[in-house]
């Protein structure tokens, strides 16, 4: 977009499905020293006994791959149902972790490598063998693995689990314990996502989210939008890096989070009006944290400043422009332990959208997500900026909103109304940066129809700075940052946002 408009969007993006299933081979001979380093490893104690797990996990006399007992994990729409344990290694030393799985959509990964983290995941019904192959860091001295199911697809199973390599000490780190632990770690804690059948979103209080700039663009009062537009669910943009990896709004140095009180009093003002807040970090322009923090400790660390300031539970990913699939193992990586830190936080990736729905930066965002553990609640739909090339406007978004839904089906194995449920649909009020692009509210209308009718996540827009006309004696970009470019009243496509429920 020109810089006097919004920075373009990109929309959420869903997780998505990780690479195949198979046996893998060491990356090197397994040396002479390589142990099976798991305490209870095919759970033959006859309990949870060295690990880790979920109030859904429980060990079974049937059905079991070999010997007299199996893990047996049973997810809920909330809960992926994983166990974990956490054993001490050596650095720089290469291990592999195998194991018999059966179900839908089961899971086998380590964690905390200090490398690379891996997993590998399949769906059968009956016992089939996963296997993944890492190599620690030179300071690592214990990784967590784990092996869990997906949300909502039903009882899986595990057995003869194994991690060998060169010992570490004595004993794993993990405390043995006799039952199941209610909270899975250190893996994201899980938040509700439905299941394949049922269409209510992982995310019901924020249906309508409007995207709002509290500090650019001549904004409204939060008392003016929610007594005159009824929204109060607003996605306060943009947090950016105002220089070494310090977060900002708008990346300038003199409005630091850290310093900030006016976006603060914006937060407290839509809070006591019975609304809440997610912060977009990223956009078109600037510089994203994730592109300058270095690591992924410390662009968690410098999320998590963001989050504490406001309370968040919820924030939007918008990585655009040279950030969009750009530097994914620190990113990921960060938001990974976000969500360990920060149980129920909800994650909403932004992903521009092309005339066939999801680009491939995109796929291959939401890819890397899954491969590095990190779970994404919502999938945004950037759903204009695409260009208009034949037909409406509003027969042109639905087009794109269909494809991605079939590229959600394909990426994460879901039925159709479980995509819908994790995609959010965005839209852009009055002319957008494509001079081919026009919504008016009639086609906002007929696009709530149509969310309607999907049953999505969220209907949602850019933004509520543009919900108004534009002055005539004022000369104004074609898509204005301030203003919609097309004749209405105030708030009139706000209002037409906020009729959705769902």
């Amino acid at each position: 977009m020109p810089t006097t408009a919004r920075p373009l969007l990109a929309i959420l993006s869903a997780a998505a499905v990780i690479a195949a299933a198979g046996l893998a081979a060491t990356a090197t001979a397994a040396s002479a020293d390589s142990v099976q380093l798991l305490q209870n490893p095919g759970f033959e104690t006859g309990n949870l006994t060295g690990w880790n797990c979920s109030s859904g996990d429980k060990v079974v006399t049937s059905p079991v791959s070999t010997g007299s007992y199996a893990l047996a994990g049973t997810t809920t729409g909330s809960d992926y149902a994983q166990c974990a344990q956490t054993v001490s290694v050596q650095p720089n030393s290469t291990y592999t972790l195998t194991g018999k799985v059966q179900g839908s959509y089961v899971y086998l990964g380590d964690s905390g490598t200090g490398t690379t983290d891996t997993s590998t995941w399949t769906s059968s019904t009956g016992w089939t063998g996963l296997s993944t192959t890492f190599t620690t860091g030179a300071s690592t001295k214990s990784v967590t693995v784990w092996v869990h199911g997906w949300y909502a697809q039903g009882t899986f199973g595990a057995d003869d689990l194994s991690l060998t390599g060169p010992s570490g000490s004595p004993t794993p780190t993990a405390t043995p314990t006799t039952t199941p632990t209610p909270t899975p770690t250190p893996t994201p804690t899980p938040t509700p996502t439905p299941t394949p059948t049922v269409t209510v979103p992982a995310d019901t209080g924020f249906r309508h989210p409007a995207y709002f700039m509290p500090l650019d663009n001549t904004p409204q009062s939060i008392s003016d939008i929610v007594s005159n537009s009824g929204e109060n669910e607003l996605l306060f943009a943009f947090v950016l890096d105002s220089g070494n990896c310090t977060p900002a709004w708008d990346g300038s140095s003199t409005h630091t989070v850290a310093s900030d009180t006016t976006v603060q009093a914006d937060v407290t003002a839509l809070r006591a009006a019975g609304g809440d807040v997610s912060v977009s970090f990223g956009g078109y322009n600037g510089t994203e944290l994730g592109a300058t923090c270095g690591s992924s400790s410390a662009l968690a660390a410098a999320y998590q400043k963001v989050i504490d300031k406001y309370k968040l539970t919820r924030i939007d990913l918008d990585w655009e422009g040279d950030d969009l699939d750009a530097n994914m193992a620190v990113r990921w990586g960060a938001i990974k332990t976000l969500e360990q830190n920060n149980p129920g936080l909800k994650v909403t990736l932004t992903i521009p959208m092309t005339t066939v729905g999801l680009p491939d930066t995109g796929k291959d965002e939401i890819r890397q997500a899954i491969s590095a553990g990190a779970r994404i609640d919502v999938v945004n739909i950037m759903d204009f900026d695409f260009g208009l090339t034949s037909g409406t406007m509003t027969q042109a978004a639905e087009t794109v909103a269909n494809a991605v839904n079939t590229q959600l089906q394909s990426l994460y194995g879901w039925d159709a109304a479980t995509a819908w449920a994790h995609t959010s649909i965005q839209l852009m009020n009055g002319h957008t940066d494509q001079p081919s692009e026009l919504f008016t509210q009639s086609t906002f209308s007929d696009l709530l129809a149509f969310a309607k009718s999907k049953h999505v996540a969220q209907f949602s827009y850019w933004d509520i700075n543009r919900d108004r006309a534009c002055d005539p004696n004022t000369v104004h970009n074609w898509a204005d940052g301030a203003c919609s470019s097309v004749a209405q009243n105030p708030y009139d496509f706000t209002k037409i946002i906020t009729q959705y429920a769902g």
